[in-house]
C-alpha cells in the first residue's frame, strides 16, 4: 500500500517540518515520510545520542564496536529498513544524508547493516526491492561484494578491514 495523507489507511502521528511520522492503521506500524525533496547528498538533519548504551537493541544505532545510541531527535526511530534504501545515518557527522533523490510522501529508509556489525534483532525483510537480501542480521554476516553496494558507516568499514586482515 502506498501512502497517502488522503488514504484513511494512514494516519499522520506528527509533523517534524521536514518529515512526518505515519502510522498504517491496519497493520498498526509506523514510518517516517518526507515533507519536502531532497537530492542525493543532501543533509537532511541532524542527529544526537540521546542514550549511549553498551549494548544494542533494535531501536539503536552502533557507532562503534561497544557504542549504540538512542537517536535525539527521537521520532528518527521511525526509519525502517530498505535494502534499497534512501537515506544513511553519517555517526561521524551525526547527519542523516539523502542517498538518492527523495520526494514528499516518500517513506525514509536506510540499510540496516550500514551501521550495525551484529544486530539484536535479526529479521526477514520484505522490503520487495531487486536488491531484497531477504535475511538481515548486520554486517557481519554479509559478503564485502553486497556491503561495497551500500554507503557504510565509518565503523562498518573498519569492521569490513579488520575481517580481511585475518
Amino acid at each position: 500500500m502506498i501512502y497517502s495523507n488522503t488514504n484513511p489507511a494512514y494516519k499522520i502521528i506528527s509533523n517534524h517540518g521536514f518529515a512526518e511520522v505515519v502510522e498504517n492503521t491496519a497493520l498498526q506500524q509506523h514510518s517516517l515520510h518526507a515533507v519536502t525533496a531532497y537530492n542525493a547528498g543532501d543533509i537532511i538533519c541532524s542527529f544526537a545520542a540521546k542514550e549511549t548504551l553498551t549494548q544494542p537493541t533494535y531501536l539503536t544505532i552502533q557507532i562503534n564496536h561497544d557504542h549504540h545510541i538512542t537517536l535525539a531527535p527521537e521520532f528518527l526511530q521511525y526509519i525502517n529498513h530498505s535494502c534499497h534504501p534512501n537515506v544513511f545515518f553519517d555517526t561521524t557527522n551525526f547527519q542523516l544524508l539523502a542517498v538518492l533523490a527523495i520526494e514528499p510522501g516518500d517513506e525514509l529508509t536506510f540499510f540496516y547493516p550500514s551501521t550495525e556489525w551484529v544486530m539484536a534483532q535479526p529479521f526477514i525483510c520484505f522490503c520487495n526491492t531487486t536488491k531484497c537480501l531477504h535475511s538481515i542480521q548486520g554486517a557481519a554476516q554479509l559478503d564485502e561484494k553486497v556491503l561495497q553496494q551500500y554507503q557504510l558507516t565509518n565503523f562498518i568499514k573498519t569492521k569490513i578491514s579488520q575481517r580481511q586482515q585475518h
